[in-house]
């Protein structure tokens, strides 16, 4: 056995024994259900935490997470996810959170070929392509990149706000609200993108479906 595993199964044995010091009953209060009023949708980026970003307590946020942060309407592990946090745990807020410095996002804006993630990362290239005459516009490279962060963010919450699950949630009357944060690597905050849709009216006549 590894050291490094050992650790981590040291480590579990340690946390279990301080929370269970500090509330006796935490695991069987835990184990009872979960009703998180949060759907997180972020990147599977290892320095991007979303519990602890917004100091939450398990229970309290529902997560998905995948490179970049992306909403496909394909992905069905994404979609079941969607479906089971909106139609079951009826979640209030949907947040996707893009965050500074992601390697999917400036993997699309090159043209080295990675693996099988370049069939991912071509999602990510479509957002490129939408807002290329802006982006192309910013000389400065790093300055580009998180212009893209933001923007990639931001158009995964309307990809989000067309999926059949969120509109069939708002034409029931459900409180549902969709929002796009960045993440700052550097600092640890998170920058609301003022995207807060909570209703299909904010979208293009063509994507608002009637049931």
């Amino acid at each position: 056995m590894s050291d490094f595993y050992k650790k981590i199964l040291d480590n579990n044995k340690e946390w279990v024994e301080r929370t269970l010091e500090k509330d006796p009953n935490y695991f069987k209060d835990l184990a009872k259900g979960q009703t998180p009023p949060l759907l997180w949708i972020g990147c599977s980026d290892s320095r991007v935490p979303a519990n602890e970003i917004i100091g939450a307590k398990p229970g309290e946020v529902f997560v998905h997470r995948n490179i970049a942060n992306m909403v496909v309407h394909s992905d069905m592990n994404m979609l079941s996810v969607l479906d089971y946090a909106v139609n079951v745990l009826k979640v209030k807020h949907v947040i996707v959170c893009g965050h500074y410095g992601c390697g999917g996002v400036k993997a699309a804006m090159g043209n080295d070929s990675i693996g099988i993630i370049d069939n991912w990362i071509r999602h990510i290239k479509d957002v490129y392509r939408l807002h290329d005459a802006y982006l192309d516009s910013i000389t400065n490279e790093d300055e580009r990149f998180n212009a893209f962060v933001e923007i990639n963010a931001k158009e995964q919450v309307f990809d989000l706000s067309k999926t059949s699950i969120v509109q069939a949630a708002w034409r029931s009357g459900q409180e549902l609200t969709l929002h796009g944060w960045v993440y700052g690597l550097n600092s640890g905050y998170v920058t609301d993108l003022k995207v807060n849709i909570s209703s299909n009216k904010d979208l293009d006549e063509v994507y608002q479906l009637k049931f």
